[in-house]
């Protein structure tokens, strides 16, 4: 997670993965941002997986830099603590530690704000501080160092392909306006990301060509995970392609790109059998030379070389149809283009050519029924400039030009704290590169294919550089922000497990705070902080095998969260089993600010493999399938 130079942060593993060629950035020191996930057969060194600033020689618990690992940072506040009896220490000044050998947390109200209000509220160091407060120091190799109650349960017994053809990750479901999921004709009804298993390339490789795919089940399937890889896959039968072959690439003006691909979003089942597709279209433009990104150099529209990748937040339109054989999909054609980033909130590429933009999720507050207004929550960045050498194309463009630094708000640290970091010191360790947002938009149209921005709903600067994923909850009139992040994606000193992150206010704008105990992990997979994570492919040997197990999770109704499985094994002996399929769905018991994992539920806290329930049901009676699919 450190960044000491100038060298690019792989930003995610379809990003990174995506990137072939990278992003040569200019200065002594640099790296160049390749594949974040190679194939198994390529080195920890030469993968920036976790980014191209995070080097093996300063992560945070590096073996080599034990004397200043949170870790043992963690050893001496768990000893002072007990030394303490567990009681709030006052200092001769008055401050009062709520954990001795720790810093406090950011006080958070959860207090409601306008949704208009210029108001974003911070997950700040501080929060993320607790995260390692609250892992066990003393947890053996291999094991797992965090409370159970907030740990996905292993999946030790092995797992069955979703299909046969496709590998499978992000996933999502039909849902209606309050993101209750919704059948069709009988029939579930599951949207994922997928590439073809037999094409050549590797599952790490697969972000390139990812493609949106539907997959359907009879209503109702129940099936378990405790055969595990002889277990069902959850019933789910592949439908295909989403969209035509070419149309997502439609939207961009510049036809000369090297690849094209689709990324994660969300489904809205409107009225009658209408389908309205949120998605994020990917366009790449790199060349056997490689290049920083467009500068001015007068290439653009033309691949002489290479600029940066392009995220655009997109909407299509389709149809549904089902009889008692199955699901098939119409339409899906013509695409409009929603948003691309504005300088002002977001960060754009001009700005930072490996912006994360993407992950559209729409909805109406099912808190404030009067209000009609369809609103979307997506991953960006904030909107500060990465490096000097783009403030000239940022100023060019009209957006922000200031260099991203941080500042005391973003570390969130009471005053008198003397566990408290300086910011002088947390921007020379490269914390200003994290710039994690979670972004809010509102339709101007009913075809909700106009959106204007709001101000973001949440920062991560100087915590994290992904809010992956970002979903609205509503419980017992409580607004959940739920987002994904992972453990390399942590700005340098903070770590956390893969997994879901969570936030809960009083309004869809809020000061929001984290949640249990202001670590802000709802639920994460087994990991031990008091070791290197490695990589999925190349696991740390003295990590849990499970560090890797699941990804992408999405929170749905009744507290059921399912996942892909990413990797499994492989810290003893070099050889993870990889994934590229549905993980069993497991439960969240929420309430308050807290949640904790239902070990109840299922086998051991596991339900079925793809378990993505409906729980409600929209039928015309069944629809009649064209000669042509018959």
């Amino acid at each position: 997670m450190t960044v000491t130079h100038t060298s690019f942060r792989a930003r995610r593993r379809r990003l990174a993965a995506a990137l072939t060629l990278g992003l040569l950035v200019a200065g002594s020191g640099t790296t160049a941002l390749a594949d974040e996930t190679p194939s198994p057969t390529a080195t920890a060194e030469a993968s920036p997986e976790a980014g191209a600033d995070q080097k093996n020689d300063q992560s945070p618990v590096g073996q080599a830099q034990a004397s200043q690992s949170p870790t043992e940072q963690g050893q001496a506040g768990q000893s002072d603590q007990q030394a303490a009896g567990g009681a709030a220490a006052q200092d001769a000044n008055g401050f009062k530690a709520d954990n001795p050998g720790w810093a406090n947390a950011t006080k958070h109200t959860g207090a409601a704000h306008g949704v208009e209000e210029n108001y974003t509220a911070k997950w700040t160091r501080a929060d993320a501080m607790q995260i390692q407060r609250v892992s066990n120091p003393n947890a053996p190799s291999g094991t797992n160092s965090m409370p159970e109650q907030l740990t996905m349960p292993e999946i030790s017994n092995g797992f069955p392909a979703t299909s046969q053809d496709v590998w499978v990750w992000d996933t999502w479901t039909l849902t209606d306006e309050a993101a209750h999921q919704i059948s069709y004709n009988g029939w579930e009804i599951a949207f994922s990301l997928v590439a073809d298993r037999h094409a050549g390339y590797t599952f790490d490789d697969r972000h390139t060509h990812a493609r949106l795919g539907f997959f359907y089940r009879k209503a109702g399937t129940q099936t378990s995970s405790a055969d595990g890889a002889s277990s069902s896959n959850g019933g789910w039968i592949y439908g295909g392609h989403v969209f035509p072959d070419g149309a997502s690439g439609s939207i961009f003006e510049d036809q000369s790109f090297t690849a094209q691909t689709e990324w994660s979003g969300s489904a809205r089942l409107m009225e009658g059998n209408k389908i309205r597709m949120f998605y994020t279209s990917v366009a790449f433009y790199n060349t056997t030379t490689g290049g920083s990104g467009d500068k001015g150099s007068g290439q653009e529209g033309s691949n002489a070389a290479s600029k940066p990748y392009d995220p655009r937040i997109v909407q299509s339109e389709g149809r549904i149809y089902a009889d008692e054989n199955g699901v098939w999909l119409t339409g899906f054609r013509t695409q409009h283009q929603l948003l691309v980033p504005d300088g002002k909130y977001y960060q754009t590429r001009e700005q930072n050519p490996g912006v994360n933009f993407r992950d559209p999720f729409t909805f109406r507050d099912q808190n404030n029924p009067s209000d009609p207004t369809e609103y979307m929550v997506f991953e960006g960045n904030s909107a500060f400039v990465r490096e000097q050498q783009y403030v000239d194309a940022a100023a060019k463009a009209g957006q922000n030009t200031a260099l991203a630094t941080c500042t005391a708000e973003d570390l969130g640290y009471a005053q008198g704290d003397s566990k408290a970091e300086t910011v002088e010191a947390v921007n020379q360790r490269g914390g200003r590169y994290q710039l994690a947002n979670v972004g809010l938009a509102r339709a101007k149209n009913k075809a909700m294919t106009q959106w204007e921005y709001l101000p973001p709903l949440l920062s991560g600067n100087c915590v994290n550089d992904q809010t992956e994923r970002p979903q609205i909850y509503f419980q017992d009139g409580k607004y959940y922000l739920f987002t994904i992040s992972h453990r390399e994606t942590y700005a340098d000193g903070l770590q956390g497990p893969e997994g879901v992150y969570g936030f809960v206010g009083d309004g869809l704008r809020s000061d929001y705070k984290p949640l249990n105990q202001n670590t802000g992990i709802a639920l994460g997979n087994p990991i031990n902080l008091n070791f290197n994570p490695g990589k999925p492919y190349s696991p740390d040997f003295n990590q849990s095998p499970y560090a890797f197990q699941s990804y992408s999770h999405y929170v749905m109704p009744g507290g059921l969260v399912e996942s892909f499985i990413d990797s499994i094994g492989g810290n003893k002996d070099g050889n993870p089993v990889r994934g590229g399929s549905l993980a069993p769905t497991v439960k969240l018991n929420i309430s308050g600010d807290t949640t904790s994992v239902d070990r109840t539920y299922g086998t051991n806290g596991l339900g079925g493999f793809a378990d993505i329930p409906a729980d409600r049901a929209r039928s015309n009676g069944g629809d009649t399938r064209p000669q042509r699919l018959k």
